[in-house]
């Protein structure tokens, strides 16, 4: 069933917040940032953390792990639950329960409760599923891999951000309260989890689950299957092979981009010798990438769409895919700090583009169970970093282990052609397509007439009082 009064436009509509699709779509890309960064907030800190706590080698890999391992689970089950009870209850609930295990990191005095912590932090990464979730349902078929992209990207921003941003706040409440370092990464990690629940509030207030009202109002009116029509559905989505595709593919773009936000500041600290702010700095230009290069990915995925259809699609995430391995290997033999830093952005580039290729193709998969595919596909990413991160804890070394996950990312490119559609589905889209096109058109042709209407206007008050004054 179709939801309908989905927007057709993202750019030419980007400041109507009266509109509920673009207030959603600016909500739902700022909560995404704040529990991004609030999930990778300790990352830059963690040469602080490793000192005071002790940490060896293995334990570090161990909380790289935990930071992403629970998300998997996590996202299978917020894919169910937003699709049962709608992206808005969805995300209040992750934001305001996940705040306190943000804060609550800081009570953390031993590698052993520190792993726990960062486990259940790992929760809020789920918020990934509802963001995707919500602007698919609020965006039609010519603009939905672009929401779909710019939300999500925008949101990834905030693991570049609190690269920079998380040691100027432990630098500034030191020199502010004059508290040592272990405990000014403490408050840091509270001042996040505040943030973040405030979010979640106002994500409740501000936001409505479907462009015509939220799903209990249209569940009464019989616009969206019962509750009880979910579960089967979700489960049906799980025996398309497709969804586990893109689990696999999306573990290879974005579970290493979330790797990576664990690792590039140790990385750059250990292998380049530069300091703290700097290692946090160049890792920042890796997640900074989102504020265009995943909506790029979303923008040509669009394209490619109106162009040659669904197939498209997916022919455009393996062509990204592939330069992402491929720029992930040259990376990986960089040692040197003026090569090292150009090849990370190049990589990002690609890395980012191919998480908005795959989004671009989800919300094709099945309709009626959109959370369940969004769910599975965004655990793919966790999944991804998990396996990634056991390679980090092992004896091979960094620059080896970055060479490693790019050969694999380069062949996780072949299964792109495995992602087909039927050709009733591609004649349906295709249809909607033009029908999304339409209404664009004509929305554009009654703004150009309303112009037109309003200068006849104003010339002909100026003429009528030009003709009084002579």
């Amino acid at each position: 069933m179709e939801l309908q009064n989905k927007a057709t436009s993202l750019w030419g509509n980007f400041f109507k917040v009266n509109m509920v699709q673009i207030r959603t779509f600016h909500m739902a890309w700022f909560a995404f940032f704040g529990a991004f960064f609030a999930w990778f907030g300790i990352a830059p800190l963690m040469i602080v953390v490793r000192e005071e706590l002790q940490l060896t080698k293995e334990q570090v890999g161990w909380s790289i792990i935990a930071s992403v391992a629970v998300t998997v689970f996590a996202r299978f089950f917020i894919g169910w639950l937003v699709d049962r009870i709608g992206p808005r209850l969805s995300y209040t609930y992750l934001l305001v329960f996940g705040a306190f295990p943000v804060a609550g990191i800081g009570l953390a005095n031993s590698f052993e409760t520190f792993l726990f912590f960062r486990l259940l932090i790992g929760i809020i990464g789920a918020s990934f599923v509802i963001t995707q979730y919500h602007t698919s349902v609020m965006f039609a078929p010519n603009v939905v891999g672009t929401a779909n992209a710019t939300s999500a990207g925008w949101g990834n921003l905030g693991g570049g951000v609190t690269q920079i941003v998380m040691p100027l706040i432990f630098s500034g409440i030191i020199v502010l309260f004059g508290v040592t370092d272990a405990v000014a990464w403490r408050m840091s990690m509270l001042a996040v989890g505040v943030v973040i629940f405030i979010i979640g509030i106002a994500y409740y207030f501000l936001t409505q689950d479907a462009p015509d009202g939220n799903y209990k109002e249209l569940r009464a009116k019989g616009l969206i299957p019962e509750k009880a029509k979910v579960t089967g559905s979700y489960f049906k989505a799980l025996k398309d092979y497709r969804v586990w595709v893109l689990f696999l593919i999306y573990g290879a773009c974005f579970g290493i981009e979330l790797t990576v936000n664990n690792t590039a500041a140790l990385y750059f600290y250990d292998y380049f010798n530069v300091n703290l702010v700097t290692a946090g700095a160049i890792a920042a230009s890796f997640g900074l990438m989102n504020i265009f290069a995943r909506t790029l990915g979303g923008i040509f995925g669009d394209n490619f769409g109106s162009i040659w259809g669904l197939k498209g699609r997916s022919f455009w995430l393996f062509i990204v895919l592939l330069g992402e391995g491929i720029a992930l290997m040259i990376f990986s033999q960089m040692n040197v700090l003026f090569l090292a830093i150009p090849m990370l952005i190049v990589f990002s580039l690609f890395t980012q583009m191919a998480e908005g290729a795959t989004y671009s193709v989800v919300p094709f998969i099945n309709k009626k169970a959109l959370g369940a595919v969004a769910g599975v596909v965004g655990a793919g990413g966790n999944a991804g970093a998990v396996a990634a991160g056991f390679l980090f804890k092992g004896a091979m070394e960094w620059d080896h282990v970055f060479f490693t996950i790019g050969v694999v990312v380069t062949i996780a490119s072949l299964l792109t052609f495995l992602i087909r559609f039927t050709p009733e589905q591609e004649a349906e889209e295709k249809a909607l397509f033009e029908k999304a096109n339409i209404d664009l058109l004509k929305v554009r042709a009654d703004r150009a007439n309303e112009a037109l209407a309003h200068s006849v206007q104003v010339v002909a008050e100026y003429n009528d009082t030009h003709d009084e004054k002579v």
